[in-house]
């Protein structure tokens, strides 16, 4: 276990010095790293913060429940009973019929026309929020409360949170292409960078391995470095993001002030995704330069 331990300390210490001694090009490498990962990234924090912020400002999606003109007080318990039983409803009011029509006369400006009305046309109603905003839960439940008694119509303010789902699915599949291709292209460049190091070493290689090196010892220091340069492309893509909420979060401030929503708080990437990030980031430094050794080491394999 020691002579293992000793031998990745060893082919660490050796990538490290080597990165040192050309700072100009692993930085490059880096930044090429963080920008091309900065993009997906940066678009899943987006949808994250449009979802949040749909929710902020459009309120949770409600199940409303119109009686029957018919409806008493006991129709109206046993429906509150029934709403009670019900495990997907957190909880419900009871709007009746003078309320409602009391509020419709100040929202609509319509005070004079209610007031020659010979009696209420406004049924009593209830209004339902779930423990579950997602459509098709809600519309289920929706449809089993149509049924209970004296219940004449019930409706679902939900249409704009399909439409919001659907729009938040399409642009999950959009970064999930995004991510692939932006994956093949840090792969190439990796690999490239792999495949330079490699030749730049060729004699030192095959002088290692006349003398028994194996594949797995000549191709340790090289991984250490796609996953080191990895890490470092991961941690500059966190740091982009991070520059950029930045500078947008004045001007979402402003935007979010002028609808009235008081402040909307942009949210950056979080420790878990984060760390997601550099992990990605890293294996997908450590494949292109195990790509890359596997394929080269052949080429420089010493002539007997």
């Amino acid at each position: 276990m020691r002579g293992w331990l000793r031998l990745h300390r060893q082919a660490l210490s050796l990538i490290l010095q080597r990165l040192a001694r050309t700072p100009a090009g692993t930085l490059l490498t880096v930044i090429v790293f963080g920008v091309a990962l900065s993009l997906p990234a940066g678009l899943y924090l987006l949808l994250q913060n449009l979802g949040s912020a749909a929710g902020h400002f459009q309120g949770e999606p409600q199940i409303s429940l119109f009686l029957a003109t018919d409806a008493g007080s006991d129709d109206i318990r046993q429906i509150e009973s029934q709403l009670k039983q019900q495990p997907m409803v957190r909880d419900f009011r009871l709007l009746p019929r003078d309320q409602a029509l009391r509020e419709l006369q100040q929202s609509s400006g319509l005070g004079d026309v209610t007031a020659g009305l010979e009696r209420n046309p406004l049924p009593d109603a209830f209004v339902v929020r779930t423990r579950d905003t997602d459509p098709g839960q809600m519309e289920r439940l929706r449809d089993e409360l149509q049924q209970l008694p004296k219940v004449d119509t019930a409706m679902l303010d939900a249409a704009w949170a399909k439409r919001l789902g659907a729009l938040l699915d399409l642009g999950r599949r959009a970064i999930l292409i995004l991510t692939t291709l932006l994956g093949f292209a840090l792969l190439a460049v990796t690999v490239n960078t792999i495949r330079l190091q490699i030749l730049s070493h060729k004699d030192e290689i095959e002088i290692s391995k006349l003398i028994g090196a194996t594949d797995a010892f000549v191709r340790r220091p090289f991984l250490y470095q796609g996953a080191l340069q990895g890490i470092g492309g991961g941690a500059a893509a966190w740091a982009i993001i991070s520059l950029a909420l930045r500078l947008l979060k004045p001007g979402i401030d402003r935007l979010t002030e002028l609808y009235g929503g008081g402040v909307f708080q942009l949210q950056g990437l979080s420790l878990g995704d984060g760390a997601g990030l550099l992990l990605f980031a890293a294996l997908l430094g450590w494949l292109g330069a195990f790509l890359a050794a596997a394929r080269y080491l052949r080429e420089v394999e010493p002539q007997a």
